[in-house]
């Protein structure tokens, strides 16, 4: 894969768009904003190609890009399925319930934490720690938009209006 098919014009035109909000100097401040925009033109994960042309564009080392890819979970280094679902298991969650959604959620797709659906319908996110909404758990997310006081019930209609 090479770096104009990783970063094409349209991508290079939103990365310099986040780029302009940080001092010149601070290309390392566009890391996390530009691996969204790039893992959204890329079927929702960065591949090591990725990592090394965004590295390449913004002119600081790989490893920089790398731990940030591989820290925040709202990034995939492997291919996941069309709808990326994250549950918190946070202390608030789970006191709520969130291990019932979470196991009621991989029984109902037959997938486990880390996997996929076999049609890529679906990606059942690995631990979450915090999802930030520990007043409205147990919640999760689904394509990094909030679903909050979840039940059973709640989850099938999620889960029914995304098929």
């Amino acid at each position: 894969m090479n770096q104009k098919y990783v970063i094409n014009d349209e991508i290079i035109n939103q990365i310099d768009r986040v780029k302009r909000k940080f001092p010149e100097m601070e290309s390392k401040s566009s890391i996390i904003e530009s691996l969204l925009i790039i893992q959204h033109h890329n079927q929702g994960f960065v591949t090591k190609e990725i990592i090394q042309a965004l590295a390449k564009y913004l002119g600081i080392k790989e490893i920089d890009v790398f731990e940030v890819a591989t820290f925040y979970t709202m990034i995939n280094i492997k291919p996941v399925g069309r709808n990326v679902i994250a549950v918190c298991n946070n202390i608030s969650c789970m006191l709520r319930g969130s291990d019932n959604i979470l196991n009621y959620i991989e029984k109902k797709l037959n997938i486990k934490v880390g996997e996929s659906t076999p049609d890529k319908k679906f990606y059942l996110k690995d631990e979450i720690e915090c999802l930030a909404a520990c007043n409205g758990g147990p919640m999760m997310q689904v394509n990094h938009k909030n679903y909050e006081n979840l039940t059973l019930n709640k989850v099938d209609k999620i889960l029914e209006g995304i098929k």
